[in-house]
């Protein structure tokens, strides 16, 4: 299988197509929510802020309110976009930002470790990335859904929803990256339902349909598309006949390296016993429990 996961040419058309028809923003509105939440504990303010890639500018007033400059990169051309740009080649020099945030873009990338090594290196030391992107169990409703009704039917199965990182691994990036206090965490999102086809309309309004390199050039089959709409239904169905479609929504957040950062104790360093503050008796690396020698 190619390591090249999406079709990044096929995926900006989409974007634009989407951004031009009427990008439907609940998703997105809620992110923008949150990041005003989390940016709401970070008790400074910054010079020079960038949004990377969120598909609307719902997050400027945000990032404006925290900032004394903003720069706005999108991934295609839009009235309010300071400049065009790749997420997997920045545009932007060596330590030249205080605060970088992109919402609801990163899951669409093909070398994700890269894209966070460029945001890292773009940051003034002391410098905070916050992103949220889909991970996790999105859409896996739909994802099952397709699977089993194009096995059923045809025998076997082509690609047909992207896969999403792993709330483990993005943690071990950020690391890798280089971020300092790196922290990250997820909300399962539940968006309901008439049928299944709510949901196609919805993911092709914000430019997310089936954009995999290895994706079948055939049209999906009616009779497919229609089992695996009975199938949705059969599984995915709450008391009241409307379908579940889970959204993982992960944020990340680090800081680049500063020498003013809390930095972890030495091992030994520690000036009080962890077996004294939960008030239990201390076993030695050498005992066994019960005072038994190995």
């Amino acid at each position: 299988m190619s390591s090249v996961v999406f079709d990044r040419a096929l995926y900006r058309r989409r974007l634009s197509a989407a951004l031009t028809a009427g990008y439907p923003d609940f998703l997105l509105a809620r992110c923008v929510g949150d990041l005003d939440e989390r940016l709401s504990a970070v008790l400074r303010r910054f010079e020079r802020a960038a949004d990377l890639g969120t598909p609307l500018p719902l997050a400027e007033p945000v990032l404006q309110a925290r900032a004394g400059g903003l720069l706005r990169m999108a991934e295609v051309a839009e009235p309010s976009t300071t400049l065009v740009g790749d997420l997997e080649a920045l545009p932007f020099a060596a330590e030249s930002l205080d605060l970088a945030a992109s919402l609801l873009a990163l899951h669409a990338v093909n070398d994700l470790p890269g894209a966070l090594i460029q945001i890292k290196r773009a940051l003034r030391p002391d410098g905070l990335f916050i992103a949220c992107l889909l991970a996790g169990q999105s859409l896996t409703e739909l994802r099952q859904s397709l699977l089993a009704a194009e096995v059923e039917l045809t025998g076997g199965a082509s690609p047909r929803v992207a896969p999403f990182a792993d709330l483990r691994d993005l943690g071990g990036l950020l690391q890798r990256a280089g971020f300092a206090l790196p922290v990250i965490d997820s909300e399962s999102v539940t968006v309901r339902y008439g049928d299944m086809f709510g949901l196609l309309r919805d993911l092709r309004a914000m430019g997310w349909a089936n954009a995999l390199t290895e994706r079948s050039r055939k049209p999906l089959r009616r009779s497919v598309l229609l089992r695996a709409a009975e199938i949705y239904t059969e599984r995915f169905s709450d008391p009241d006949g409307r379908l579940r479609a889970t959204f993982e929504i992960v944020w990340l957040s680090g800081w680049a390296p500063h020498e003013s950062q809390q930095k972890p104790l030495r091992p030994g360093s520690a000036k009080a016993r962890l077996a004294d503050a939960l008030g239990v008796p201390e076993i030695g690396t050498g005992d066994k429990a019960g005072g038994e020698k190995p």
